[in-house]
């Protein structure tokens, strides 16, 4: 299966900065046996709405990572959420409640996670931490809402 990575980060853009995030999460798809593909723009929403529309045409997973705070220039939500053909909420909501229970700031995360087609959305922090906890909190029912997403027929759906 497919994934993305989306670094959102001026420093990263401009070579200032380590894509450290970005690695993270990288990382961590592989690990679960995804091909990845990663892809940096700056902070800017036509460069992000443009990448995740190109991203979401090739993977069933598009991860980005930063611009989701309350900086001036974090615009990665407001770029995402008019890609988003039906929003998922719970996965934002549950990736702050997790990352509450260590910093206060997580209040202040303004990520979204949503379909694009059959490809799912997921802003998370620009950190390499809050990627990784946010992706545990993502991890379990991932690849049930890959295969959901699909219309995988095969795919076990059980009400609870």
């Amino acid at each position: 299966m497919r994934a993305a990575v989306l670094t959102v980060s001026d420093g990263v853009h401009h070579g200032t900065r380590d894509d450290r995030s970005g690695e993270t999460l990288a990382t961590l798809l592989a690990a679960e046996g995804f091909e990845v593909e990663r892809r940096v723009v700056p902070d800017e929403g036509d460069a992000i709405a443009g990448a995740i529309i190109d991203l979401a045409e090739r993977n069933a997973l598009v991860l980005t990572t930063g611009g989701t705070g309350f900086t001036p220039r974090d615009v990665t939500p407001e770029a995402t959420r008019p890609l988003l053909d039906r929003e998922a909420p719970g996965i934002a909501e549950a990736i702050r409640a997790d990352a509450l229970t260590r910093t206060p700031h997580a209040l202040l995360s303004r990520g979204l996670a949503g379909l694009r087609g059959t490809a799912l959305v997921v802003n998370l922090p620009g950190s390499p931490g809050g990627c990784r906890d946010g992706f545990a909190v993502l991890q379990p029912a991932l690849l049930h809402g890959l295969e959901l997403a699909t219309g995988d027929q095969s795919s076990r759906h059980s009400q609870t």
